[in-house]
């Protein structure tokens, strides 16, 4: 869903190189990066750059739907699923609501939701950035169950308020989907009116955002994309039901619409400098409604988002009033190294393009796959990974993630390229470890 990631990071590497200014974006060169993910089957999707509200560069790759009949190319206007971007839409109209003198950051939640743990202590603000305490509804060990059913707002309120809270308010900061569930039905108890509604009058009616609106089943017919992962060829994944995610990820849109948006918010049509301030204020890493993102000695603010197979990324450089948003319907290719290869061609810094050469791999008999299966659990991380099969295919699934496959590349050696995980099994011990990002993580069979 719009979940945190911790498997597949979209973190930007902090360069010490001096600030570099583009004067002619380098469009044959991004061809060039796009052309060879496409030809690779290395992702699907669509990106987006524009500087003053005004597109410079805009590239199309892959198909929106897959079928054994039938392949439809996606095109500019085809929408994607963006996840935990609905965020920062959650949040504007927040600060809309602030800015009326409907609520206040110090306003709290037992108003509103009386039954959510610790309801009288939690303020809006808290919710916003992420420092409530409220547990992270979609780590429900049982989530990828129920998932693809349709929920009520009073359902997923009681799964929200039947786990305790993980800390007092304010007292650090970890990223909880839960936060802007909640708030995405405060506006709706203060609006009177469904999120959908509210989103068409505050934000999509004012920017022109045609393309943006609250998700729902899957319509090919309304050019809505569907997700899928690599293995051996794109497989469809499994929809989350939109009634889900609400504030927190249940918006679809383009990467057109995506810049449009966000340059708007930094253009204050929609919402006043002290709100924005507030929204680009970091504490513990984190904003209200924005994160940082850092490129070089320049710094944009944005959110990414993952929901089923979906991943997109929204920012905005306020220095060069620059927007880039990318959405991704499939990937097998870290999106992390996809936006620092766009980023590096736009600012002429020094970039290769990727060669993808072929690595070897192990073709193993299902039989061979036996020794693997199980439930881990790390003791470093509150994470469990559960290995499962599909003929000659294994796949791993992290708590209240998507499954992902996993190529064999040596003995006991596995990896899943796309976001840098490498694991490596001791079947022995009953136990692997997990390495990504420089760090190692031993996970144990617990079942």
């Amino acid at each position: 869903m719009m979940k945190k990631r911790f498997l597949i990071t979209i973190l930007f590497a902090v360069f010490t190189i001096g600030v570099i200014f583009s004067q002619n974006i380098n469009r044959s060169k991004l061809d060039s990066l796009f052309n060879l993910l496409d030809r690779k089957n290395k992702a699907m999707g669509s990106v987006t750059i524009s500087k003053n509200g005004t597109i410079l560069y805009s590239k199309v790759i892959g198909y929106s739907y897959i079928s054994d009949s039938e392949k439809k190319l996606s095109t500019e206007t085809t929408k994607y699923r963006i996840g935990s971007i609905t965020k920062i839409f959650t949040a504007t109209m927040i600060f809309q609501l602030i800015e009326e003198g409907k609520i206040t950051l110090n306003t709290t939640v037992d108003t509103y939701f009386p039954n959510i743990p610790n309801a009288s202590k939690i303020t809006i603000g808290n919710l916003l950035n992420h420092r409530s305490g409220l547990h992270n509804f979609t780590d429900d060990p049982d989530y990828m169950t129920w998932m693809k059913e349709p929920k009520t707002h009073d359902e997923i309120l009681s799964i929200i308020s039947k786990y305790k809270i993980d800390f007092q308010p304010n007292e650090k900061f970890t990223y909880s989907n839960s936060n802007y569930v909640v708030l995405g039905y405060l506006i709706e108890k203060i609006c009177k009116e469904p999120y959908l509604k509210v989103l068409g009058d505050r934000i999509t009616s004012k920017t022109g955002l045609s393309n943006t609106y609250y998700g729902g089943k899957t319509n090919v017919k309304k050019n809505e994309s569907y997700s899928y992962r690599w293995v051996k060829n794109w497989e469809q994944q499994p929809e989350t039901d939109m009634s889900i995610p609400g504030g927190a990820g249940a918006i679809v849109s383009t990467p057109d619409d995506l810049t449009k948006f966000i340059n708007a918010l930094f253009s204050l049509k929609l919402v006043s400098e002290k709100s924005l301030n507030q929204m680009k204020t970091i504490t513990d890493g984190c904003g209200m409604g924005l994160f940082p993102v850092p490129f070089f000695t320049k710094t944009a603010y944005g959110h990414g988002g993952g929901i089923d197979g979906f991943a997109s990324d929204l920012f905005y450089f306020p220095k060069d009033s620059l927007a880039v948003a990318y959405c991704t319907n499939g990937q097998a290719y870290k999106m992390n190294d996809i936006i620092i290869g766009v980023l590096s061609i736009y600012y002429n810094k020094e970039y290769s393009i990727p060669k993808f050469i072929l690595k070897t791999t192990i073709t193993l008999k299902t039989e061979d796959l036996n020794i693997y299966l199980g439930e881990y659990s790390s003791t470093q991380i509150p994470l469990k990974i559960t290995i499962t099969k599909d003929q000659s295919s294994l796949f791993a699934q992290a708590t209240g993630q998507s499954a992902f496959a996993l190529e064999a590349i040596d003995k006991d050696k596995f990896q899943f390229e796309q976001a840098g995980i490498e694991i490596d099994f001791n079947t022995v011990r009953n136990e692997f470890t997990l390495k990504q990002g420089g760090g190692n993580y031993l996970f144990t069979k617990t079942k």
